[in-house]
């Protein structure tokens, strides 16, 4: 890797929208570390992108393991030094999560591990490797569903979407963003969150009508950022109210 090349980490590249994500930031010339916890998939993925001309590197991160998450932590900073950019794209949905009277209450568990605690404990972790970089930028991937506004709007097309489990954690990967961000203000280091619209993915059935590569411009404007802007909410059409 030429060490004056940018880094970036994107969780849960192996597929979808982080794959999309990581093949961006590679073709804007920036080393790309492509982690998921499962090893071969992970590893295919990056060998593809390695195949299309980007510097592209596999690390194992299981977002709900504590040591995997060290592990990764302790690699980039013996491999790199520092960390650039920062997309916590890894997620999940759950088929028991659904309206607050009926969800399955472990369901709801299961999707704060990886979409809210995951990011969290992620971030940690690599905060000091990001306060070594030049400019470093932190993306959370969230969603409208996260959004407080739409989900009591009755005129949006997202209103009727109640799962309780799935919302709320994206809910709380905003709070992240905004507290986030004030925390760093001041610092060279930039927290924005994504909405990349509704995108065909695994994560819906490809039931989607954006492809992977639409999906992914937003969050990586946001990972590029050179104008400043820090705790938004950001969507491919402008402002997501929170």
């Amino acid at each position: 890797m030429n060490e004056n090349k940018r880094v970036a980490l994107v969780t849960g590249a192996n597929k979808g929208i982080g794959l999309e994500i990581a093949r961006q930031l590679g073709q804007a010339r920036i080393a790309v570390i492509v982690a998921a916890r499962d090893q071969e998939r992970g590893q295919a993925a990056a060998d593809l992108l390695r195949g299309e001309g980007i510097d592209a590197s596999f690390i194992q991160l299981d977002v709900t393991d504590d040591a995997s998450i060290g592990r990764a932590a302790g690699a980039i900073a013996a491999t790199h030094g520092r960390l650039d950019i920062l997309v916590n794209n890894a997620g999940i949905n759950d088929h028991a999560d659904g309206p607050p009277g009926s969800a399955s209450v472990a369901a709801a568990r299961r999707l704060f591990d990886t979409n809210f605690f995951g990011p969290l404990h992620v971030t940690q972790a690599l905060l000091p490797l990001l306060r070594q970089a030049p400019a470093g930028r932190i993306v959370n991937m969230s969603s409208s569903l996260g959004s407080m506004a739409v989900n009591g709007d009755a005129t949006s097309p997202y209103y009727g979407v109640r799962l309780i489990g799935y919302n709320a954690s994206k809910a709380a990967l905003n709070m992240l963003t905004v507290q986030l961000a004030e925390e760093l203000r001041g610092t060279r280091i930039l927290v924005n969150a994504a909405c990349p619209g509704y995108v065909a993915t695994d994560l819906n059935g490809h039931s989607g009508y954006l492809t992977p590569v639409e999906g992914a411009a937003t969050p990586v404007r946001l990972a590029l950022l050179d104008d400043g802007t820090t705790g938004a909410f950001m969507s491919s059409t402008g402002v997501v109210p929170w």
